[in-house]
């Protein structure tokens, strides 16, 4: 039974996180039954009797199913821990956000990541450095993601977009709150080669206290972050050392030891950060060198059972849909839903007529040699 509403119910509980979330999940077994407990057996699960207080008016005051349908209609999906969806590298940190709220669409390409971060106050160096970074990871395939804040984040945003690649925005609010408010149209490109994430439910607003916490997923959904340029006490800071907690690597370009904005990524290096040298130092050092033609060939590949099972049953001579469903014995709307996201991936190809053939690794690898 799907349970997103009560995970959501949670979300909307100030005190409940990953850790308290977890021992309730192991204590009931699932997020319903959590939801649903008695003032007594929320204590006895661990919560403090004002935590589990909030639990009981927040039940009482909360319309789940009405809340989850208005932020459905809004095109906002919801990721929860149980969701196949959720990022994989972010699952894998401590303490991952239980709730994910997303517009636009997180892939598995983006698993190949990095992060550019870096000052509001970007010098014409660090604009050039993000500029030619950003642009360089999304024409071989690796996302950019970043806060959406302006300097660094919004240049790393706009170059990948402009490059024609892949790029998510993590916010400090909920995603139908943009911040800063000159970033919306920014946001909404975003959606359509990428994703506008949060974990904080819709309607949060933009707050210093929640900006902090949200560096973690920004450097939890990456292989790497790279600061450009940071003063003592920038955020970006803050991302880089949430990467190293969390094993990513860390890169800084270093500038002038007289620009206050060189003062924190010239520390980072100091302090053992790799060094920025080329766009190409950071995709030698994460093996991303061929990863256009790795993501191509991925793409071929079969995602889940009934892909398998599809792709088995086709071959070069068109197949009708009726008959496909036939020989792989599933239902038709079944077949329909992973056919589409088959021919998405380029898996497959509808030659009109409902009829579709497959497209097999050969041709793919012969594409990649002619791009």
């Amino acid at each position: 039974m799907d349970d997103t509403r009560f995970w959501v119910g949670f979300s909307l509980v100030k005190g409940i996180g990953a850790v308290r979330l977890r021992a309730l999940l192991d204590y009931f077994g699932d997020a319903e039954s959590a939801w649903n407990a008695s003032l007594f057996d929320l204590t006895a699960a661990g919560l403090s009797a004002r935590l589990a207080e909030r639990v009981v008016q927040a039940r009482k005051s909360i319309r789940l199913d009405e809340y989850l349908d208005g932020i459905l209609k809004n095109g906002i999906r919801i990721l929860t821990w149980n969701d196949p969806a959720y990022p994989a590298h972010l699952k894998e940190i401590e303490q991952p956000p239980p709730v994910l709220y997303v517009r636009g669409n997180l892939t598995a390409e983006d698993a190949w990541a990095v992060a550019i971060v870096g000052t509001r106050n970007v010098t014409a160096y660090g604009r050039q450095v993000t500029e030619e970074l950003a642009a360089v990871l999304a024409r071989n395939g690796v996302t950019v993601v970043s806060g959406l804040a302006r300097g660094v984040d919004a240049i790393a945003h706009k170059a990948a977009l402009q490059a024609g690649g892949r790029t998510l925005a993590v916010l400090g609010s909920g995603v139908d709150k943009i911040y800063p408010p000159e970033h919306r149209a920014l946001a909404g490109q975003i959606t359509t080669q990428g994703a506008v994430l949060s974990d904080y439910p819709p309607e949060t607003p933009p707050d210093s206290v929640n900006f902090p916490p949200r560096n973690r997923i920004i450097s939890g959904l990456s292989l790497a972050v790279v600061v450009v340029e940071a003063g003592d006490t920038s955020g970006a800071l803050i991302t880089a050392e949430f990467a190293a907690e969390q094993g990513r690597e860390v890169f800084a370009a270093p500038g002038s030891i007289f620009a206050p904005q060189s003062r924190g990524t010239n520390r980072l290096i100091a302090n053992g950060a790799r060094v920025l040298l080329s766009p190409q130092s950071v995709l030698e050092a994460l093996d991303l060198t061929r990863n256009v033609e790795r993501r191509e060939i991925r793409r071929m590949l079969p995602t889940d059972p009934t892909e398998a099972r599809l792709l088995e049953a086709l071959g070069a001579e068109p197949l009708h849909v009726d008959e496909l469903r036939a020989r792989v014995s599933l239902p038709i709307e079944q077949v329909s839903a992973a056919l589409a996201m088959m021919e998405l991936k380029g898996m497959v190809r509808q030659l009109g007529g409902m009829s579709y053939v497959a497209v097999r690794e050969e041709q793919a690898s012969y594409r990649v040699e002619r791009s």
